[in-house]
């Protein structure tokens, strides 16, 4: 249930930067802060919750390394976001980090 909780509040975690994206946007302003707001109080309280039973490192770096790499790709298929080479090869070595935490763990 652990891993549920710490890959449900790493989605969380993209929630927040995709609120702040959204503010210039919305009619009313304050609803990106309020989506920005409530997913990171989420985001935090999954992260807290998965860290009872995974290791704080392991935790912390899958729980980051969902919310880098899911806003990486909601920023290039929702905002039209660069989406060369470089940008796409470091976000797969942070993708390999991930994985080799998870494995290690």
């Amino acid at each position: 249930m652990a891993w549920f909780y710490l890959i449900l509040g790493g989605l969380f975690e993209m929630g927040w930067a995709v609120g702040l994206k959204l503010v210039p946007t919305l009619p009313l302003k304050f609803l990106g802060f309020l989506i920005a707001v409530i997913s990171m109080a989420l985001s935090l309280f999954m992260l807290y919750l998965a860290q009872r039973t995974i290791a704080i490192g392991t935790a912390y770096i899958v729980w980051t390394g969902i919310g880098a790499i899911g806003t990486l790709l909601v920023g290039i298929f929702c905002f039209g976001d660069s989406a060369g080479f470089w940008r796409l090869f470091s976000a797969g070595l942070i993708l390999a980090g991930v994985v080799g935490m998870k494995l290690s763990a």
